[in-house]
């Protein structure tokens, strides 16, 4: 046909021989024949879903050798761990959310330890002097008198009742806001008697090492002498009623105890001094003036002496 163009067609096997174009790579090669419609743009789309499925189904992917192992650069570079999946900054509690915290926890501990264990006292009075001195800060054991809700533990916890000559500290029968330390002398049932000045329990002179009269004078037991001389020197025989104790300051000429206003109840009792942690005359802080002056007064001032010793 005239005008038409004509195509040479070369018959197959005629000898003319086509060089073929050698691939840049073994990949290359691998990746037309593994994607025979690589002008397809789905499929191109695809490739990187389909070659990390692979990946990670042992099948060499982006970043892997022929053998499936990371390549060194890959290897080298860090991986993400659950650090920075979940940053600690995120799970990690405010400061001040962790300080009233342990504000809170040592606020409970110390109530807790004052209310059942131990808990210090300031002595204010000489009433127990030479055993106690005024300005004696003393630590008193509570537990040891407190009351027995379990009578099977007796033998496993320090508990124990009140013994003739221990130095308790109680709530004052007539004002429970106020405390007095004295010494324990007639426990229930038992009769007392105070004869110019002497002791006596169930009929025995009492032994009081501990006890001293600053006065030598002994007043009778006259009605036309005041009623606080005569009971501080002579006390009627009586039995100490049930649940109660009579109790007697070491200064027995100085002291407002048992003779005056009667035994203690044992509910008012608070526990037994174990120690002096700390002593200063009341009275003497700051007496020099001014900041340093206190100072100055709290370590000359202070008995070192009697630092720890045990109250008895």
């Amino acid at each position: 046909m005239q005008g038409a163009a004509t195509q040479a067609t070369v018959p197959r096997g005629s000898g003319d021989l086509t060089v073929p174009r050698r691939s840049s790579s073994i990949g290359e090669e691998r990746q037309r024949r593994r994607w025979p419609c690589a002008t397809s743009a789905a499929a191109v789309a695809l490739r990187p879903a389909v070659e990390s499925f692979k990946g990670a189904r042992g099948v060499p992917g982006p970043g892997l050798d022929s053998l499936g192992r990371r390549s060194r650069s890959e290897r080298l570079q860090p991986r993400a761990t659950p650090t920075s999946l979940f940053p600690l900054a995120a799970l990690r509690r405010p400061f001040h959310f962790e300080l009233l915290e342990a504000i809170l926890v040592a606020v409970v501990f110390a109530l807790f330890v004052r209310t059942f264990l131990v808990q210090a006292f300031v002595v204010p009075t000489p009433s127990m002097e030479k055993t106690v001195l005024a300005g004696d800060h003393v630590v008193v054991n509570k537990f040891v008198f407190a009351p027995r809700a379990f009578p099977a533990l007796e033998r496993l916890l320090p508990f124990r009742s009140v013994r003739r000559g221990d130095v308790i500290v109680f709530k004052f029968p007539e004002d429970p806001r106020r405390d007095f330390v004295k010494r324990a002398v007639a426990l229930p049932g038992d009769a007392v008697e105070i004869r110019d000045k002497t002791v006596f329990v169930n009929g025995r002179r009492e032994a009081e090492p501990r006890a001293f009269h600053s006065e030598a004078r002994v007043w009778p037991d006259d009605s036309e002498i005041p009623e606080g001389l005569r009971r501080r020197d002579q006390v009627a025989p009586f039995h100490v009623p049930v649940q109660t104790i009579f109790a007697l300051g070491d200064n027995r000429d100085n002291s407002y105890d048992s003779r005056f206003w009667g035994p203690v109840p044992a509910a008012n009792l608070k526990g037994r001094p174990l120690f002096v942690y700390w002593s200063h005359p009341p009275g003497g802080k700051g007496s020099r003036g001014g900041a340093f002056g206190w100072i100055a007064d709290l370590f000359t001032g202070t008995r070192w002496s009697r630092t720890l010793a045990p109250v008895r």
